[in-house]
């Protein structure tokens, strides 16, 4: 890529994946951004499980920050494999990583976010650098921090998440509660301390559903799990539940679980003593705005859903590197914007309708029979397209 952005402030609010792929892509091609970051330091709050990265959207952002190859040495091998069942453990679909996988190579977040931050130059990121207004002065946006610091920026990128507070620059518009609390456990180190656990979720992914109830995550020896429940908003903070007691949370949850087959609620039982109830929340599908001098969104801020279709990371992703190249290809970045925006929107409402009807067949009275039925659909494309794949150099990244 070349650069044809005229000298300016970039500024991007939040080093999640969007606004580190967005800053290195720039870099990389001769052009200065500024990532300002609420979090003290990249460990400071939990970052998640693993994430699949899909060949048309997260490989592609990667290839353009010229990660992809160190991408791939950090992949977890068989990963990719997935198995539901209900909540008598009956499996119903067992697929394991045929051979070079099923294209969607997984990743643990917190070392796929480590390499974007690794590949930065020191100081591109303002650390413990909250922002707590956006407000447009004339042809620039002022933003202000928690500690006082001001920044006046020509271009001003949200990447900050959810709750995004360069969002309200664009539109009024703010997340709802999907229906759905999920809280997260781990189980750490599960060959050696938890076997049968690792025997019953396996290397891949897990999905448990029953009674609009989910018990799953992420395998391995270092599961990230979690058990969803379709429930009101306030219900992880007005039962009197006190989640720092380890102990108490994982009665509650048995509780909620109960009938459920031993082999899956002992994974609750036997968690690690960090235990997180995370309401979910969503954009409206189809949010839009109008397109706006000097400011735009990417990632979560622009287009947050449900992370019931797997898509979240890889929009993020793509969405950083879009934009990017989007600036690079013109000196004028309103322009650049609107073409970003005139890409982004549709994929992004897209997406996030395909979540909605995910969490429906998630979280449903006849679980998991929907969900069965689009699995082996999947699978059986797969199989059909993978010699034609093969016939054709494989999959294009």
């Amino acid at each position: 890529m070349n650069s044809n952005v005229t000298p300016q402030v970039i500024a991007i609010i939040g080093a999640g994946l969007s606004g580190l792929v967005c800053a290195r892509i720039l870099q990389v091609n001769g052009v200065t951004a500024t990532v300002y970051e609420a979090d003290a330091d990249a460990a400071t709050r939990q970052q998640g499980g693993d994430l699949d990265i899909h060949t048309d959207t997260g490989q592609v952002a990667l290839r353009d920050a010229g990660i992809y190859e160190e991408f791939l040495r950090h992949t977890i091998a068989g990963a990719e494999s997935i198995r539901v069942m209900d909540k008598t453990a009956r499996v119903f679909v067992d697929h394991a990583e045929g051979d070079g996988g099923n294209g969607r190579p997984e990743i643990k977040r917190t070392v796929l976010r480590q390499l974007l931050i690794d590949s930065l130059e020191p100081g591109t990121i303002r650390w413990s650098s909250k922002l707590l207004a956006a407000r447009r002065t004339g042809a620039r946006h002022e933003l202000e921090f928690v500690d006082g610091t001001l920044v006046n920026a020509d271009l001003v990128i949200g990447a900050d998440g959810a709750w995004s507070k360069v969002r309200s620059l664009l539109t009024p518009v703010k997340p709802e509660y999907v229906g759905i609390t999920v809280v997260e456990f781990r189980l750490a180190e599960a060959r050696t301390r938890h076997p049968e656990a690792l025997e019953l979720v396996g290397n891949g992914s897990l999905f448990a559903l029953s009674d609009n109830r989910y018990i799953g995550g992420h395998g391995g020896n270092d599961m990230a799990l979690g058990c969803g429940l379709r429930v009101p908003e306030d219900w992880a903070t007005t039962r009197g539940i006190d989640w720092a007691n380890a102990a108490a949370a994982r009665e509650v949850l048995i509780r909620e679980f109960d009938g459920w087959a031993a082999p899956l609620t002992a994974l609750i039982r036997d968690c690690d003593d960090t235990i997180w109830p995370r309401p979910i929340y969503a954009l409206p599908t189809g949010t839009v705005w109008d397109s706006t001098h000097g400011v735009t969104l990417i990632g979560d801020a622009a287009h947050l859903m449900s992370p019931f279709a797997g898509e979240g990371a890889n929009l993020a992703l793509i969405d950083g590197a879009d934009l990017a190249r989007e600036l690079l290809a013109t000196s004028d970045p309103d322009a650049a914007i609107a073409s970003y925006e005139k890409r982004m929107l549709p994929r992004g409402a897209k997406s996030a309708a395909a979540s909605s009807k995910s969490l429906d067949m998630m979280f449903s009275a006849t679980a998991p029979t929907k969900i069965v039925r689009m699995f082996r659909t999947m699978f059986i494309l797969l199989t059909v397209m993978r010699p034609f794949e093969r016939l054709f150099g494989g999959r294009k990244g």
